[in-house]
């Protein structure tokens, strides 16, 4: 377990820090309430031995706090007069237990073994519910984390149409299925339509369903997305990637809850929530005329951004540690931890994809290292390219021995970057670099950039 020991004696630190790092855990120490408070706030622990007498803030105080802020750590309250009253008040308070000093050293080991396997025995009571939810939960407690969880609250009491913009890899779809599950819809469909993983041709078909003998191939009846979404939520993902011709029937769905499918003339009546995303910049579209400025209104009702990671790094830790727990329950492996320069390596790290590069580093982690402590010399190969510097980049370049060399580095960090920015989005990049897309897969199949897992 990560363990952190707040007390203002140093023998008490050091000696609590010997015995317990001897047991396997991984021990931080601080001497005041307002440090400890800081520790927590940085990496998340299991465990805190906490003195009831601190300089400045009080034991007590600090246990409050930890509570409001950290409610699954277990807090064991230590100190040196036995006053039953605050004892109680302790344990009222949420803490697992209170040892007097001096401390038992047996009883201490027992009680960190009894807490250790609590929590693996609550791990292994929820485990389906864990494997099950842990990919729809907006983890973080940033300020702008936390602020979107109040709209959501909010916009999830009505039917308002919502559009939700951020980077790719920011967890837009994470917003929407909580919108939903929060809603009167809860127990009804939640249908996901992304316009940039179909080709133009096939867009209205997938949406809107079509009639036997619509078009070449189309042999029977098919219901679309949208009546799949009856009466529930449909999300249409990447909105900003939908043809002209969607969007105009979209904007009937959203003006009188009617369509026709493809090839047919009867008109359908449907009751459906509609939340869409976008990671472009939907108003530049308008001015090009790639999309309609009226669905944009129709759609814009509440505006949800979502921030980037970099731009939220303190999210980074507890991220870090919801998905160990994630990946350690899924593969039934051992939970794995980082060293404290490990974590400082993650945090300096721009994270380009974003939370979904986190989670694909995480997992791969646990794939790749069969350590249980994970340090920088784990962290630094296993990371994106943006680790390494523009001057890294150039003395690569100049390094090679022929300009073919040359130009085939610089080309694979170029179409990487590009694929990063546009969501590893084949089509939308081939448009915007003024290559055919047949022609630009080649290129990036060539340059050995792999794509597994993020198209």
């Amino acid at each position: 377990m990560r363990i952190l020991v707040v007390d203002d004696e140093k023998n008490i630190r050091q000696t609590l820090s010997a015995i317990l790092s001897d047991e396997g855990h991984h021990i931080t120490t601080a001497e005041t309430g307002e440090e400890g408070l800081h520790r927590l706030g940085e990496i998340p622990f299991d465990l805190v031995f906490l003195d009831v007498k601190l300089p400045n803030i009080s034991g007590i105080e600090v246990l409050k706090q930890i509570k409001n802020e950290c409610p699954s750590t277990e807090v064991l309250m230590i100190s040196g007069d036995s006053d039953i009253n605050t004892a109680v008040t302790a344990v009222k308070m949420g803490a697992h237990d209170f040892m007097e000093k001096p401390l038992s050293l047996p009883k201490i080991l027992i009680a960190v073994q009894n807490i250790a396997e609590k929590r693996k025995l609550l791990q292994k009571c929820i485990i389906g519910d864990e494997v099950t939810s842990s990919r729809y939960q907006i983890v973080g407690q940033s300020k702008q984390i936390k602020g979107i969880r109040e709209v959501i609250q909010r916009v999830s009491k009505t039917d308002a149409k919502v559009l939700i913009t951020g980077e790719s890899g920011t967890g837009k779809e994470l917003v929407a299925y909580h919108i939903h599950k929060q809603s009167s819809r809860s127990d009804q469909p939640f249908i996901t339509f992304n316009s940039a993983a179909i080709p133009n041709e096939l867009v209205e078909s997938e949406l809107f369903g079509h009639e036997k003998g619509a078009f070449t191939g189309a042999h029977q009846q098919k219901p679309g997305k949208l009546e799949r979404a009856n009466h529930g939520t449909l999300f249409l993902d990447e909105v900003g990637d939908m043809n002209l011709a969607a969007q105009s029937k979209i904007l009937r769905v959203l003006e009188e809850g009617k369509f026709e499918r493809v090839g047919g003339t009867r008109t359908i009546d449907i009751d459906v929530r509609i939340l869409a995303a976008t990671n472009r910049d939907i108003e530049a579209l308008i001015r090009r005329g790639n999309f309609r400025e009226d669905l944009f209104y129709r759609l814009n009702v509440v505006p949800i951004q979502l921030p980037p990671l970099r731009e939220r790094p303190t999210d980074i830790p507890v991220l870090i540690e919801h998905y160990l727990q994630v990946y350690s329950i899924e593969l039934a492996t051992p939970k794995k931890c980082f060293t404290e320069t490990a974590l400082r390596q993650l945090m300096d790290y721009s994270f380009p994809g974003n939370v979904r590069e986190l989670k694909n580093f995480i997992e791969r982690m646990y794939i790749l290292s069969d350590k249980t402590e994970l340090d920088e010399g784990d962290v630094y190969p296993n990371l994106g390219s943006q680790i390494g510097s523009a001057q890294d980049l150039l003395d690569d370049i100049l390094e090679k021995d022929s300009f073919k060399d040359a130009k085939k580095a610089f080309e694979k960090y170029y179409f990487t970057k590009k694929l990063e920015k546009s969501g590893w989005n084949i089509s939308r990049l081939a448009n915007e670099v003024g290559i055919q897309q047949p022609n630009l897969s080649r290129k990036i199949k060539s340059l050995g950039i792999d794509l597994s897992g993020k198209v």
